[in-house]
């Protein structure tokens, strides 16, 4: 905990700790010196040391790790040349095509400037036939502006720029055509790049045996980790199932690995009993290139570490097998190699799974006695899956805004189907040298997966499959699993005052809940939101319900439902009613481009229309919503309009705005810029 506690305050204060490790080093060194010489009375200030000491030293390694994502952008706007060589395969995009690229230098004057500390930057190249034709390896010169990774400033939207700087990327930038050229190819790749292509490989493999489409996806999900197959129609069952975990590599695909080569292995050390530790050795090593192939997302590497240490005592028959010491100390160690694990959502659930099932699965098991070996197993797993749901549903709820409600029915069904389905692909493999057979086991393993999919789908279906928009915080989600474990507590040492204690933290958690839902309520007001791609007004009211503006009828409303359903769900808005063209209602109308709602004016300048036109009275206009379209200047309409504040929407280019701004400022008029501010809400 304290290290977690460190990890996060260097996060926030990165720069606050500039010589923290070595700090962290004293600390320790103190911690040494009390243990050696025994000094029993001032033991708790040896725990002292060790906490602070581990405290710092988290804070020092996300600090440096986020300090290696640093870059020094130039204070102009202009572009510069670059040598880049691309270090992952194309990602193709709605509108483009992305590359992970490792900078090399800057050239100026034909000379190249190289950085040898290589930052790695994304960079979105056009959708054309030259761009398709690369390939990573690729050294390219490239003519582009570098920028540094910004949010759009909208309320309760991912922190993007913080993501990417956790990832070790430092900027972004778009190659217009024609600005880059392939200069060469650098043959060499990294273990990392590597095992990717040896996944490709296998998918590829999967492609030539027959499968294709959904089944092809799951698969390569189920097997190697590649989920880049998965259409969103697959994703969103899964998830409305509660199946999602099962598409994530995790300890689940790992125990199924583990249990069939110990199931192979295992005759060998019973019959010769000092291979034993040469087996469990290979069985490890064997995890852990399963682990690499899959490219060591952080549920993976929690499960191949639990599953080590498993492995391991079991040459010790007097150790038990698997503990929250266990636990801990796998955290532990996976937050000293990466520090940023920690804001992996996979990381997150899966740790709080497993501690989950480590707390309460025991006792929810003691609950039901049953005799039967078959129906033992059964009532085993509906207990597993019901720890495991509650220790995890906190957190969906936080990240998705969603609970499935038949998780106990998906996991009786998907847990025993996803088991044959990782063994049938194990025998696909080895059935290599015999293509006819292999052939006829694909299209087995193909119905199993058909199978999946088609009762997922009629789960999917079942009335309250799930629970959707739900809103929780994260302090909620910390007064969650704070109750859980004082319930824990009280529950295994039976005592007033633990019962008291957990009592009080539960009504706590009510309280703040309620709190919440009341200080979140929807209030009366209009929001300009910054969203490329959809310009629009949002009239909310003191309700639920509210009217989303658009001023163009191609707007992506789907792009900008998607980065606001966070923001929405906190309000516990419904859907809101989209508005293309002309409409009237009670309280509200829009006519020709200009919304009215609650005494305001609002213009959507989106085209021309106003343009070359006067008026004996100028309009009163509250504000004057400037979106992509307009040609003009704001001068030109001052005979017209007579305006509040004008707000720029960041679809307008840079020269527009810089001359609508200006405008603003000789006129005298107030104005907003979306692309500087980020959203801007106006209470009425």
């Amino acid at each position: 905990m304290p290290l977690v506690g460190g990890i996060v305050y260097g996060d926030k204060y990165p720069y606050i700790l500039p010589a923290s490790l070595w700090i962290a080093v004293i600390l320790l060194l103190i911690g040494a010196y009390l243990l050696s010489r025994k000094y029993y009375a001032l033991c708790k200030l040896y725990g002292v040391v060790v906490f602070l000491a581990c405290f710092v030293l988290g804070g020092a390694l996300v600090s440096l790790q986020l300090k290696q994502a640093d870059h020094a952008f130039p204070n102009t706007e202009k572009s510069s040349a670059y040598q880049v060589v691309l270090t992952a395969k194309p990602e193709i995009k709605k509108n483009s095509i992305l590359f992970h690229a490792v900078l090399r230098g800057e050239v100026l004057k034909d000379t190249l400037l190289y950085d040898f500390s290589e930052k790695t930057f994304l960079f979105y190249f056009p959708k054309d036939s030259a761009a398709y034709s690369l390939k990573r390896g690729d050294r390219l010169l490239v003519y582009v502006r570098l920028s540094p990774p910004v949010n759009n400033g909208n309320p309760d939207e991912f922190d993007y720029a913080r993501y990417l700087l956790r990832k070790g990327i430092c900027g972004t930038a778009y190659v217009h055509a024609g600005h880059w050229r392939r200069i060469g190819c650098d043959g060499s790749s990294t273990f990392r790049q590597q095992a990717s292509d040896c996944r490709d490989k296998m998918v590829a493999g999967y492609r030539n045996m027959g499968f294709q489409g959904d089944e092809l996806a799951v698969l390569s999900a189920l097997t190697v980790g590649c989920k880049e197959e998965l259409s969103e129609h697959v994703i969103e069952t899964y998830s409305v199932a509660g199946a999602s975990h099962v598409l994530a590599l995790s300890g689940l695909h790992i125990g199924f690995i583990s249990a069939l080569l110990l199931f192979v292995l295992s005759p060998l050390w019973n019959r010769w009993r000092f291979l034993k530790p040469f087996l469990l050795l290979s069985v490890i090593l064997s995890l852990w290139g399963f682990a690499f192939l899959t490219g060591l997302s952080s549920s993976v590497v929690r499960a191949v570490i639990m599953c080590s240490f498993w492995l391991l005592s079991a040459l010790f028959p007097a150790c038990q097998r698997l503990t929250l010491n266990t636990l801990g100390a796998t955290a532990f160690l996976m937050l000293l190699f990466n520090p940023v694990w920690l804001f992996d959502i996979g990381f997150q659930l899966s740790f709080a799974a497993v501690t989950a099932i480590l707390l309460l699965q025991p006792g929810l098991y003691g609950l039901l006695p049953v005799k039967n070996t078959a129906l033992r197993k059964v009532w085993a797993l509906i207990t597993v899956s019901i720890a495991a749901q509650i220790g995890t549903a906190p957190l969906v709820m936080l990240y998705f805004s969603r609970f499935s409600t038949h998780f106990l029915l998906t996991n009786l069904w998907v847990i025993p189907l996803v088991s044959l389905i990782v063994y049938a692909a194990v025998v696909l493999l080895a059935l290599t040298p015999f293509p006819g057979l292999q052939h006829f086991f694909a299209e087995m393993t193909e119905m199993l997966i058909r199978l999946q999919n088609t009762v997922l789908r009629w789960i999917e279906q079942l009335p309250l499959a799930s629970i959707d928009h739900i809103r929780m915080d994260i302090r909620e989600v910390f007064l969650f699993y704070f109750s859980l474990l004082l319930l824990c507590r009280a529950v295994t040492r039976r005592t007033a005052t633990n019962v008291y204690i957990a009592l009080s933290a539960l009504l706590l958690c009510v309280s703040y809940h309620s709190y919440s839902f009341m200080a979140d309520a929807s209030r009366r007001s209009l929001v300009f939101y910054n969203v490329r791609g959809c310009p629009a007004v949002h009239c909310l009211t003191d309700n639920s319900y509210s009217w989303l503006v658009c001023t163009d009828s191609l707007s992506d409303i789907t792009r900008l439902e998607r980065a606001l359903t966070p923001h929405w769900n906190r309000l516990r808005l419904k859907s809101p009613a989209v508005i293309t063209g002309d409409y009237s209602a009670p309280d509200i109308s829009v006519r020709n481009q200009i919304v009215f709602y609650a005494g305001k004016r609002i213009c959507l300048l989106c085209d021309n229309r106003w343009r070359n036109r006067v008026a004996d009275i100028p309009i009163s206009i509250d504000y004057l919503y400037v979106s992509q379209g307009y040609k003009g200047g704001i001068k030109e309409l001052v005979s017209l309009f007579e305006v509040g504040t004008v707000v720029i929407d960041s679809s307008v280019s840079d020269y527009y705005q810089e001359r609508i701004i200006n405008d603003c400022i000789r006129l005298g008029i107030s104005y907003l810029s979306l692309s500087e501010k980020g959203s801007v809400r106006i209470s009425l």
